[in-house]
């Protein structure tokens, strides 16, 4: 597994040096009144390209090396690898083509993401077999066509909720590393070392491609990186709880609570607002922390000055996200726990959102000028 991790971290490093040495052109495309944008300068919006190179080499590498094993999906051989990255395929194409060209609707994004994950569901026989609620479990067993449907709504829609928080440097990268080692730890807790060696492969490519994008934003995941984050981590928590009885299904649940509630809250305010939820906005949480919490910083360069702002937005994500992931994975087998950490982030996130939005963070929050 260790060599598995190393082996992912040093392609995805290689390649992301070798796409901001040669992507300095299709950096320049991204337009600067776009509203996601906090940066200056031509940056590459193509990492994601790193991380699938770091993540399928680590998984081939595995497959070639426990000797082209063959049989059943449970296995870390080449039919896993190859189902894997067949589901991924369509998402992070449709990712990667919108990175270069910024002219793929969101219409078609959405239909490459299910068509992805429909893959998914069919190659990997994924579905959710259960939700943890007394009562409810019985009745959903005689329900299968609605788990298969469930978990194709869970791989579809999780890789967009990645993209919705990747904003700034090392935000959405840690945060994928954090759930990774989340989900990778349980399941070496449950016996399931293949699953967890593929996690891991994400964390190793992830680390490669952090060392160049935190702090310095020398390149950026893109919307192929974030959709790889997001389909991974989604098949990988429903075969997690599909596998093993003993793990919680809001174990995952409440891992994900950040970035599926900000996707779900983002969708309501808008719709409120009379506007599209396939609409770009800046008013996202972690945007409002970028404006509102995080003070002017005054350098001469103005470059520089964004680039400090942009990376002091990102650990109060980070600690807003172990707030969630420190105790699933202390509760991953306690589901009326778990469920009311979810309760708790919920009945947290509203209020603060609306706090920031109005104003009134305490002094204490805020950093003084720099």
């Amino acid at each position: 597994m260790v060599l598995l991790t190393v082996l992912s971290f040093i392609v995805s490093l290689i390649v992301c040096v070798a796409i901001i040495r040669a992507g300095r052109a299709h950096a320049g495309r991204y337009g600067v009144d776009m509203p996601q944008r906090f940066h200056a300068g031509a940056v590459p919006r193509i990492g994601g390209v790193a991380l699938a190179c770091g993540t399928v080499s680590a998984w081939i590498l595995s497959a070639f090396r426990d000797g082209l094993e063959l049989a059943g999906a449970d296995g870390f051989g080449i039919r896993t690898v190859l189902a894997w990255s067949l589901a991924l395929l369509p998402l992070v194409a449709g990712g990667l083509a919108e990175d270069m060209t910024h002219r793929l609707s969101a219409r078609y994004r959405l239909f490459l993401s299910v068509l992805g994950a429909t893959l998914a569901a069919y190659l990997l026989d994924l579905s959710v077999t259960r939700l943890g609620v007394p009562g409810l479990d019985e009745w959903w067993l005689w329900m299968s066509a609605a788990g298969a449907l469930l978990a194709v709504l869970a791989v579809a829609g999780l890789p967009h909720a990645f993209n919705l928080i990747d904003g700034y440097n090392g935000l959405a990268g840690f945060v994928a590393v954090l759930v990774c080692l989340a989900l990778a730890h349980v399941a070496l807790q449950v016996g399931d070392r293949q699953l967890a060696a593929m996690l891991m492969c994400l964390v190793g490519a992830t680390a490669g491609f952090l060392v160049l994008n935190y702090p310095r934003g020398l390149i950026f995941a893109g919307d192929g990186g974030a959709y790889l984050w997001g389909g991974v981590i989604a098949i990988a928590s429903i075969t997690l709880v599909q596998r093993h009885d003993d793990v919680s299904p809001w174990f995952p649940m409440l891992l994900l609570i950040y970035p599926v509630w900000e996707t779900v809250f983002s969708i309501y305010r808008k719709l409120a607002r009379g506007v599209s939820p396939g609409v770009a906005d800046a008013l996202h949480f972690h945007q409002l922390i970028y404006r509102r919490i995080v003070r002017e910083v005054f350098h001469d360069d103005e470059a520089r000055r964004m680039l400090m702002r942009n990376n002091r937005t990102s650990p109060y994500l980070w600690g807003f996200t172990l707030l969630t992931v420190i105790p699933a994975v202390l509760f991953w087998r306690n589901t009326p726990v778990l469920m009311g950490f979810c309760l708790l982030f919920v009945c947290t996130y509203v209020p603060t959102y609306l706090m920031i939005v109005r104003f009134k963070v305490p002094r204490w929050i805020r950093r003084g000028r720099h």
